[in-house]
């Protein structure tokens, strides 16, 4: 944005929040994301229990840590 004179001075806001997730709660979501969806089932089904089982180690859930970030700026000359 900074480089395209078309926009005027960004302005950002960041949003930072955890989330605690159970084993089986994590494991049910795992398919959908990154590149698990492409993993033949058999693979699949392999990396969910080795993941399975190191949450399991770990005491059966963690908490991660996001962050959320938006960026806006005002188009110059928009009505």
């Amino acid at each position: 944005m900074l480089q395209v004179r078309a926009y005027g001075d960004p302005e950002q806001w960041r949003f930072d929040w955890e989330r605690s997730y159970a084993r089986d709660e994590w494991l049910d979501q795992l398919p959908t994301t990154g590149g698990h969806a492409q993993l033949p089932p058999a693979k699949l089904e392999e990396v969910v229990a080795g993941i399975g089982a190191a949450v399991d180690a770990f005491g059966g859930s963690f908490t991660i840590r996001y962050t959320a970030v938006v960026v806006t700026a005002e188009r110059k000359g928009a009505a």
